[in-house]
C-alpha cells in the first residue's frame, strides 16, 4: 500500500518535471491538487522510512538470535564430543587426535600441531578407532553427524 503510494507520487513528480521541461502540458493542475499530492508523497515517504527502519531493526534482532542459537548449538556439539570421548575412555592425547580428525586435519597436520611424529599420530588414531568401534575417519565423523541429526530441535 505504502509502496504503491510512493510509486504513484514518484510518477507524478517525474511527469510534472518532464512536462515543465519539455512543455508537454498545456493546462496546469490546480495548486490544491498539487499540494494534496505533495502531502501524500511526503506522508508516503515518511511511512516508508519508518517501516523500513522497523524492518531493518527486526532483521537485525532476528540475526542476533540466530547467531546466539548457532553459538549454543556449537557449544552443545562440543560438549557432546567431549562426553563421547569420556564414554570411549580416550587419553588426553587421543582426545586431541580425535578432535583434530573430526576437524578434518591430516595425520601430518596433527603431528605438526602436536609436535610429534606422524607414526605416533597413526598409532593414536588406531587407538581412537578401536575404542570408538569404527574402522576409520569417515565412520568416526558420520557417527557424530548421525547423533546430531537424531536430536530433535526445541520448538
Amino acid at each position: 500500500m505504502i509502496a504503491a503510494l510512493q510509486v504513484i507520487c514518484g510518477f507524478f513528480f517525474v511527469y510534472e518535471l518532464a512536462s515543465t521541461a519539455f512543455g508537454l502540458r498545456t493546462t496546469p493542475i490546480s495548486w490544491t491538487l498539487h499540494e494534496a499530492i505533495e502531502i501524500m508523497a511526503t506522508i508516503g515517504l515518511i511511512l516508508g522510512m519508518v517501516l523500513g527502519g522497523l524492518l531493518i531493526r527486526n532483521l537485525l534482532r532476528q540475526r542476533q538470535r540466530s547467531e546466539q542459537m548457532l553459538r549454543a548449538a556449537a557449544g552443545e556439539f562440543h560438549q557432546m564430543v567431549l562426553e563421547r570421548f569420556d564414554d570411549w575412555g580416550l587419553t588426553p592425547s587421543e582426545r586431541d587426535v580425535a578432535y583434530f580428525m573430526l576437524k578434518g586435519l591430516s595425520n601430518a597436520e596433527i603431528a605438526t600441531l602436536r609436535e610429534t611424529s606422524e607414526g605416533t599420530i597413526k598409532a593414536q588414531s588406531t587407538a581412537v578407532f578401536r575404542k570408538a568401534g569404527v574402522t576409520g575417519r569417515a565412520q568416526l565423523l558420520s557417527g557424530f553427524i548421525e547423533e546430531v541429526m537424531a536430536v530433535e530441535p526445541d520448538p
